[in-house]
């Protein structure tokens, strides 16, 4: 049961540590690490070094810190705090992850994948109606615990609320796919998405529109779906309309829209399909959800497509994105689930709608 009351009780991570008083450690570098030290910044904590798994060993510095490993930091260090500053979904890491966790205060907070916002108690505070709506719309009791434990996740960055996820085949016994799907894959990466999805169809479809920005993920793709009948690849980004924008070059999740990159083009979902029906549309573009199902309105509207949606790359996805949809498909199931992921990265929104469109 949804409590706002408990919410708004929770202790965030930061009092955390300050209420624990020991030095704070930062468990990984690089992209996370600067943004959980911008964090420190805001909140006034104090930085006491930077240390990384014993197999992970280098000998340099990082922001002015001279990395140590796990295992030096805790035969020099009596006690300490430690802020995870990295996504992971490899089963031998998260345990590693649960068992400093066992042995120290660990705490993880919710810096975003993509911009600039970063989930605050405050920020929740001021969407209590938000939050109790998409609540209320939420089909099952897993998706409303999913929900429930993920906004306690994001204010106490406690890995405890992270313990309960989906099989990755889940999602597809909830969408229920059949043979003659035309499935639109915004953000189809290698092709893995292509193959994971006609692997719940028989290998059977009408037709497949796989967009991916990339260059070089876009090859990797044309190799990885050759042979496959009835597919229309595209090299472009998804977004709300048509034009040109800049591409990240960086790695895995540093791949999106951005200020500065690689000259791409950007197509809307609309443009591309010109009126064709569309039975299945999964989104996982980087931070883009929001504008690529506005650049999707005229295709749902129509023909009431199942969706399979990423919600954690902006700080307030899991909210907006289900009362974005509920405005466009009133009248459909919504299910939340996350795959196991710490920290609380492939949250998905699955859309089952009630009545069929046009064909």
């Amino acid at each position: 049961m949804l409590d706002i009351n408990e919410l708004m009780s929770l202790p965030t991570w930061y009092d955390k540590l300050r209420t624990e008083g020991l030095p704070v450690y930062i468990y990984g570098m690089g992209d996370g690490c600067e943004k959980v030290l911008a964090e420190f910044s805001k909140y006034g904590i104090e930085c006491a070094g930077i240390f990384t798994s014993d197999d992970f060993k280098r000998d340099r510095e990082f922001h002015g810190f001279r990395l140590t490993t796990l295992s030096d930091l805790e035969a020099s260090v009596t006690d300490f705090s430690a802020v995870l500053a990295f996504g992971t979904d490899i089963p031998e890491v998260l345990e590693r992850i649960k068992s400093i966790s066992d042995r120290h205060l660990l705490v993880c907070p919710d810096t975003p994948v993509a911009g600039d916002d970063v989930f605050g108690k405050n920020g929740l505070l001021s969407r209590k109606e938000d939050i109790q709506k998409v609540y209320s719309l939420l089909s099952d009791e897993k998706s409303k615990n999913t929900f429930i434990n993920i906004l306690k996740f994001k204010i106490t960055g406690d890995i405890d609320y992270l313990k309960e996820y989906s099989d990755k085949d889940e999602p597809f016994s909830i969408l229920s796919l059949g043979e003659d799907e035309v499935y639109c894959d915004l953000g189809a990466y290698t092709g893995d998405t292509v193959r994971d999805f006609l692997s719940h169809t028989k290998g059977k479809h009408s037709h497949i529109y796989a967009f991916e920005p990339s260059r070089k993920n876009f090859q990797k793709c044309e190799r990885n779906c050759s042979g496959l009948d009835n597919i229309t690849l595209i090299n472009a980004a998804v977004s709300d309309a048509d034009r040109e924008d800049c591409f990240s070059s960086g790695a895995g999740r540093q791949q999106m829209l951005s200020q500065h990159g690689i000259p791409t083009a950007v197509r809307s979902l609309d443009s591309v399909l010109g009126g064709k029906r569309a039975s299945y549309i999964k989104y996982d573009v980087e931070g883009e959800e929001k504008q690529a199902i506005i650049g999707s309105r005229r295709t749902i509207e129509k023909y009431s497509p199942k969706l399979r949606i990423s919600i954690y790359h902006r700080p307030y996805d899991l909210i907006d994105i289900p009362l974005q949809i509920n405005k466009m498909l009133p009248n459909s199931s919504l299910y939340m689930r996350r795959q196991r992921y710490c920290p609380a990265w492939d949250t998905e929104l699955i859309v089952i709608p009630q009545k069929t469109g046009q064909a």
